[in-house]
């Protein structure tokens, strides 16, 4: 991966160079280490699927071949996917009822006032921009997926940089004092940038860069796997955010058939809606295609809705303009500037 090389600084005395060699290599030596060290401490690890209502040695190898690894990837499967594999819907939704026992998960109805007490409790993860803060209705929300959409160099990358510091920032500042899980599908993560950024917000740089747990995906299968494993990560490592720059990059440039590719973008959808349940924000980009004269997010059909809250981002002259294209806000946008500090208000 090429480097940037920055201008030093006389009160620099950090070797970027050697931290960069330290912390970041190839994925399968950095993110396996995690998973191994903890292996069996997960409720996923202290369950088998044999352990499921009316799953036998035979049903859970059927799952298993068909990529359901945990307990988890069955509580949140839908019945009509599962019964593809067993071959009975109504069996199916007994499975999934069993596994979301299991995980203490899939009450059905609560009251609205318990509805309103855990919504008065939701976290949030400041992009560091108030204007784009309250475009998003207070940040990047955890337990939740948002998403940026652009085309290249409108911003979307620059904002997950700079989300990658801001969670590691005290509650009252923005953050939520914890890690950030950082999956690069194109190779345009630079930790050159995470130190300017951190500099800017007071942070150590050198603590800052240990605190983002880096892979590189390669192709869909990696990608999909670094997903999968992030399940494990996510949950005992500290981490407050996952980020993943970006999703349909892999899948469209192999040789796939459309069928093929949908497929791979349900499992994308599939890990990335079981990772929003693990109490971690997650952030994803896309970029855009062109249809008939306008630029639309790549993806197609199997990404309408999975994220909670969508920004489409664009250049307006030397600015970012970030528009929401969902919910109550659709239509309604900010503009924001990327500097050597990071991405900051527009004053």
């Amino acid at each position: 991966m090429g480097l940037i090389v920055m201008p030093r600084k006389a009160k620099a005395k950090i070797d970027v160079d050697k931290m960069v060699e330290d912390i970041i290599s190839d994925s399968d030596e950095l993110v396996a280490p995690e998973i191994e060290e903890y292996e069996g401490k997960s409720i996923d690890k202290q369950f088998k699927l044999e352990d499921l209502d009316g799953v036998g040695r035979v049903t859970a190898q059927k799952l298993r071949n068909a990529g359901y690894q945990t307990i988890r990837d069955i509580a949140y499967a839908s019945a009509h996917e599962l019964a593809m594999v067993i071959g009975s819907e109504d069996r199916a939704f007994s499975i999934i009822r069993s596994a979301q026992r299991l995980l203490g998960e899939g009450e059905e109805f609560i009251t609205a006032k318990e509805l309103f007490e855990r919504r008065k409790n939701l976290e949030y993860i400041s992009t560091g921009v108030r204007a784009l803060d309250d475009l998003l209705d207070g940040g990047v929300e955890v337990g939740s997926i948002t998403e940026f959409i652009g085309e290249f160099g409108a911003g979307k990358t620059q904002v997950c940089h700079q989300l990658a510091v801001m969670v590691q920032l005290p509650r009252g500042q923005g953050g939520l004092a914890a890690r950030a899980l950082y999956i690069d599908t194109e190779g345009t993560f630079r930790p050159e940038r995470i130190v300017q950024i951190a500099r800017h917000r007071g942070l150590d740089p050198e603590k800052t860069l240990e605190n983002i747990i880096y892979a590189r995906a390669y192709n869909s299968d990696h990608l999909i796997s670094l997903l999968q494993h992030s399940i494990n990560v996510g949950l005992l490592k500290e981490i407050g955010l996952i980020i993943i720059d970006e999703l349909t990059n892999l899948p469209r440039k192999e040789f796939l058939s459309s069928s093929e590719r949908a497929e791979i973008y349900h499992k994308i959808v599939k890990s990335l809606k079981v990772l929003s349940r693990l109490g971690v924000a997650i952030v994803s980009t896309r970029q855009v295609v062109q249809l008939k004269n306008k630029l639309i997010p790549a993806g197609g059909p199997a990404f309408d809705s999975y994220a909670e809250k969508s920004v489409f981002l664009s250049r307006r002259g030397e600015m970012r303009e970030a528009e929401r294209i969902d919910g109550e806000k659709i239509g309604q946008s900010v503009v924001f500037n990327i500097s050597e500090e990071g991405v900051l208000d527009v004053y």
